[in-house]
């Protein structure tokens, strides 16, 4: 599935693309995605400026001329500039065409999202509740040493509630983790201000790698132009049980921590 630093990945690769050009159509071939998408949104759209493109936790927001368009990749989904002439494959669900070139939508697995907004960003049911962005200035160790305060969840489902703190999936998490010698069961409560303050840092630390790399491919991400991310070759515990802890040397072991699975050091994470 990608994560924060694939989608932030694609928004620095479209954005060149479409950032001030006018949207001439929009094209919907399979409108049954996560959500449906309305038969008269590519009348509404049609016509309509880019005036911004930015990032929400995992959305994608396209700012227009009369509103926003959030794009979600779901688990498989991926945005490319493509030539309107290029034939479209059995997956290609909706292209925003702008004249001189062609965002299109690929989702095999159909988790992805094409939502329309007038009102206020902040306000849309899907990001009011989110808590600050992981690479901001607002999100540190505090911030987490707070939030914890009260609650009983495993750190490692902790960082990775989106109330607490946007976009540190699954890999990301189980990595910082490790390198914060943080044991990801251990209840959230019980970790200290300092141990929080090392784990904020990390976070920013690993993301902004990821999105450096281009993200981590493990199954279907790859960028603008079908490339893979890099940054799984830099894993160092995620997907590495059985395998020697590259601190000590010990084997990395996988649980399950809500439902996901997890992978970490018993030495070098208390």
């Amino acid at each position: 599935m990608p994560e924060l630093p694939e989608v932030e990945t694609t928004r620095r690769g479209i954005a060149p693309h479409i950032l001030g050009r006018r949207l001439e159509r929009v094209i919907v071939r399979q409108p049954r995605l996560r959500w449906p998408v309305p038969a008269e949104l590519a009348k509404q759209l049609q016509g309509q400026r880019v005036q911004r493109v930015e990032r929400r936790a995992k959305y994608l927001l396209l700012e227009l001329s009369e509103g926003t368009l959030l794009i979600h990749l779901g688990m498989s989904g991926s945005l490319r500039i493509v030539s309107d002439k290029r034939a479209p494959g059995p997956h290609d669900h909706f292209d925003l065409d702008f004249g001189e070139c062609c965002l299109r939508f690929r989702d095999p697995r159909r988790f992805g999202a094409l939502l329309w907004t007038r009102a206020a960003i902040e306000q849309h049911p899907l990001l009011s509740h989110l808590g600050p962005e992981p690479l901001a200035e607002d999100f540190d160790g505090q911030h987490l040493y707070s939030c914890a305060r009260g609650r009983r969840t495993a750190v490692k489902s902790f960082v990775m509630d989106g109330r607490v703190v946007v976009g540190v999936g699954n890999i990301y998490a189980s990595e910082s983790l490790f390198l914060s010698g943080i044991h990801p069961h251990r209840p959230c409560h019980r970790v200290s201000l300092k141990r929080y303050v090392r784990l904020a840092t990390i976070i920013k630390q690993v993301l902004q790698r990821a999105i450096e790399q281009g993200g981590t491919t493990l199954r279907d991400f790859h960028d603008l132009e079908g490339n893979p991310g890099y940054f799984a070759q830099q894993l160092l515990v995620y997907g590495k049980s059985g395998a020697p802890c590259p601190n000590c040397g010990s084997i990395i072991r996988q649980r399950r921590i809500g439902q996901r699975s997890s992978f970490f050091c018993v030495h070098c994470q208390h």
